[in-house]
């Protein structure tokens, strides 16, 4: 994939692209960014515990450069979901906005199949399932072998 390709993301993504190759790096720059404006005096921790604005220009730079990739893989896990774009306006809503975005991309599965945005990720044919079925339980009734038996580790007070 190449940077374009990563920078405004088309289609459908998953959690795990979403973590790995969006949300945790993208929040390794911004705390990058952060730290140098710490070590260059551009931010002023006694004003940022004031109220004051916690942004300096390079943190601010950051920002605005990672905005769109942050923005468009915000849009493709919504659209995992089966959800549009218009969802990300959902983080304009003070406090509980970016929690809700939160939970719906990073928490929340997307669809097992394929959906209005295209087809499934990660290679698995619609209809088929990701893991195997479970084995079948032993039937009821008594064990063919008699009562259980200690484990050679157990304690000698065992049963």
């Amino acid at each position: 994939m190449g940077f374009s390709q990563w920078y405004l993301r088309r289609g459908r993504i998953d959690r795990q692209t979403w973590w790995l190759q969006y949300t945790l790096p993208l929040t390794g720059l911004a705390l990058l960014g952060l730290i140098a404006d710490l070590s260059l005096g551009n931010i002023d921790l006694d004003a940022v515990a004031a109220g004051g604005s916690p942004y300096g220009p390079i943190g601010l730079a950051v920002a605005f450069l990672t905005a769109p990739a942050s923005s468009s893989a915000s849009a493709t896990r919504l659209h995992d979901r089966g959800m549009p774009a218009w969802w990300l306006l959902l983080g304009l809503v003070p406090y509980v906005g970016g929690v809700a975005l939160f939970v719906l991309n990073g928490i929340l599965p997307g669809d097992a199949g394929p959906n209005r945005y295209g087809p499934a990720h990660g290679g698995a044919v619609a209809g088929q399932p990701v893991f195997p079925p479970p084995s079948a339980p032993p039937p009821p009734g008594p064990s063919p072998s008699g009562p259980p038996t200690a484990p050679p580790s157990a304690p000698p007070y065992w049963g």
